[in-house]
């Protein structure tokens, strides 16, 4: 007679009809099924973790395809596999994804979890056993990625240019003082400053690992894109990466980019886009059609509106980066390094990406849209 655990195995793997195969969970004992459905979901994570998945990326995207709970089953998940693991051996950016979700083993021994998630989460059992198995189902689906952060049990140091985290703490203070006065001027001012900081560093990075005898290399992180409008959001991200000398690689399906470059220009190209991105919603809230706009008209507006701000911001930016570079002692002999570190970027994005297709050109169907985004691009504070 097939074991429980077998039979979790056939419907994973489309060896049995989910539905028959579901029916014959719920009514199997208890003591059979919950400890084959914890280990079967504790182990395609732990599958996930070794293969380059991170705490962040995979909730994301379980929250996007999954349903119900599912997303808290990931968080618990991530908490069952830290407990294998010393703290540190862990990478401080996986324990602070991890302490971001809340992750902690709240329940106690792993073969009585569905029954505690059943208190614990108030739902009922025969939801719960459909919530475990269909997630599985997604998790197998998926396959492993770059490795950009060590998963547990292998933490090394993470690499930072000089100073580049005093430098963190002084944009922000500036970001954050722009964000609480209430004059545009004042705002302008400390947004400007900060945005000199982020330039005059990434230069003086350069130029410092150009003179150096320890070879500074690029690497990559993954930032998330959410819905909707994912795609002209991506769009404001490579606007941003491309003004800070970083490459994109866009993944969505999987609701994440990959930014490649070196971590000072990486450290810039989140914090901007995060905030351009902020300060986009809020413009295009105030700008949106009033009324009885229809939702094709809404929707073509905000598609039009994000595409023309991440057009606009663009231009912004390289301005900018141009500026900070006539700034520099000797432009002319700064540039063939930040040629030199360009190819390295590259390189690296191709190592990761052998094969990409270039992403299709946006449609503007809504004028009103797109001129409210380039407005709301130059009057967006370039932190």
């Amino acid at each position: 007679m097939e074991t429980v655990r077998e039979t979790v195995g056939a419907i994973v793997g489309g060896r049995t009809g989910y539905e028959d195969g579901l029916d014959a969970l719920t009514v199997a004992p208890a003591a059979e099924v919950d400890p084959a459905l914890a280990t079967a979901l504790f182990d395609a994570t732990a599958r996930l973790w070794r293969g380059g998945w991170q705490p962040a990326e995979l909730h994301r995207l379980v929250t996007r395809r999954g349903t119900g709970m599912q997303p808290l089953l990931i968080v618990d998940s991530v908490a069952a596999y830290l407990r294998g693991f010393r703290p540190k051996t862990v990478d401080e950016r996986w324990r602070d994804q991890a302490a971001e979700l809340d992750a902690r083993p709240w329940w106690g021994d792993d073969a009585d979890y569905l029954r505690q998630v059943t208190t614990h989460r108030r739902i009922d059992r025969v939801s719960l056993i459909d919530a475990v198995l269909s997630l599985v189902t997604l998790l197998n689906g998926l396959p492993p990625i770059e490795v950009l952060v060590p998963p547990p049990g292998q933490a090394t140091p993470v690499r930072r240019a000089p100073g580049n985290d005093a430098k963190l703490e002084r944009v922000r203070a500036l970001l954050a003082k722009a964000e609480a006065t209430t004059f545009p001027a004042e705002a302008e001012a400390y947004s400007a400053k900060a945005q000199e900081l982020i330039s005059r560093h990434s230069i003086d990075e350069a130029l410092l690992a150009a003179g150096g005898e320890s070879a500074v290399v690029p690497y990559a992180r993954r930032i998330g894109v959410d819905h909707p409008y994912e795609s002209e959001k991506a769009s404001l991200l490579n606007s941003v990466a491309r003004a800070n000398r970083c490459h994109v690689v866009w993944s969505p399906e999987f609701g994440f980019a990959t930014v490649f470059g070196f971590d000072a220009d990486i450290d810039a190209v989140d914090l901007l886009h995060t905030s351009l991105l902020v300060q986009a919603h809020r413009a295009m809230a105030r700008t949106e059609p009033r009324g009885k706009a229809g939702r094709s008209r809404l929707k073509n507006f905000r598609q039009s509106f994000l595409v023309g701000y991440a057009v606009r911001i663009g231009e912004r930016l390289a301005e900018a980066s141009r500026a900070a570079l006539d700034q520099t002692a000797d432009p002319a002999a700064l540039l063939p390094v930040l040629a030199s570190r360009d190819v390295q970027v590259r390189e690296a994005r191709d190592r990761s990406f052998p094969s990409t297709t270039r992403g299709r050109g946006f449609r503007v169907a809504s004028l009103e849209g797109w001129e409210s985004g380039r407005e709301a691009a130059d009057e967006a504070k370039l932190h």
